[in-house]
């Protein structure tokens, strides 16, 4: 209990004007949980292991070129301050100097364990084998009808997470962090990405993401707290490899289909015409 309010309920008290800006509102804590709460952001920044660069978020994607041409690592862009809050919070798991809560669960693996877990998958099939998977019948979207008319390009959707989603208005700063990863596909590893609710453990997310970059040569570019902004190479060369990609990805993320393109084949048209995935878990 900090300040009167849970660690849990303080963070979701700070994080109250997310949605809307994607950074920290303290103005509506007491002083005292203020205090707690700014003491507490400062233990988890310090527990997030990976070099920050912050940058408008209108330059984030020449940002990340640049990074990423420097051959330090893997930059991934991860949007506004609440967004990397989240993302460090993974590294707070079972930290009683972060969370006050003693813990007697075994330690984090390290990416490397997590790349190791990857490399027993095979995507998609092993995907089917995760405990938490949905089942087929859970899995009901429509193939639908084909769209005759398809509103995108190479640049759309973009780098959604340099943005707020609601307004669709570019924010104001966002973060880069640098991994120490040759590749996009092991992000997840390294961010310790997934495991809650419908979202998978990070294993399956690099197995995903390294089968993809294998085929489409897809690369993470972007992830948030429940978000992937993944950039491809090569689009689907047809309808059949494109309807193929499109139920691996429903199976792998139904809110793709269920919150988004609502049948397979709009998914489907959309993979053919853009250069750019958008995935996200609730």
């Amino acid at each position: 209990m900090i300040g009167g309010l849970t660690l849990s309920g303080l963070l979701g008290a700070a994080r109250s004007a997310e949605s809307e800006q994607a950074t920290r509102d303290l103005s509506h804590l007491r002083p005292d949980q203020r205090t707690a709460y700014e003491a507490m952001h400062k233990r988890m920044m310090a527990a997030l292991p990976y070099e920050r660069v912050t940058v408008p978020g209108k330059d984030a994607l020449a940002a990340w070129k640049r990074l990423r041409a420097s051959e330090r690592g893997w930059p991934v862009v991860i949007g506004g301050d609440a967004d990397l809050e989240r993302i460090a919070d993974q590294f707070t798991i079972d930290d009683p100097a972060v969370s006050g809560v003693p813990s007697n669960r075994a330690g984090p693996r390290s990416p490397a364990q997590i790349i190791a877990a990857a490399d027993a998958l095979r995507f998609p099939a092993d995907f089917r084998t995760w405990s938490a998977a949905n089942g087929g019948e859970d899995l009901r979207a429509p193939i639908g009808q084909w769209p005759t008319d398809v509103d995108a390009g190479p640049e759309a959707p973009g780098l959604a997470v340099a943005e707020n989603i609601a307004s669709g208005k570019v924010l104001d700063r966002v973060h880069i962090v640098m991994l120490p990863a040759r590749h996009g596909w092991e992000a997840p590893a390294y961010l310790r990405w997934g495991n809650w609710n419908a979202c998978p453990p990070p294993e399956y997310h690099v197995a995903a993401l390294r089968d993809w970059n294998r085929r489409y040569g897809a690369e993470l570019i972007g992830i948030n707290g429940d978000t992937m902004n993944i950039r491809v190479r090569t689009r689907p060369q047809d309808r059949a490899d494109a309807l193929r990609l499109a139920r691996e990805m429903y199976e792998y993320c139904p809110d793709a289909v269920e919150q988004g393109a609502e049948t397979l084949s709009n998914l489907a048209a959309g993979l053919m015409t853009t250069d750019w995935w958008f995935l996200w878990w609730d």
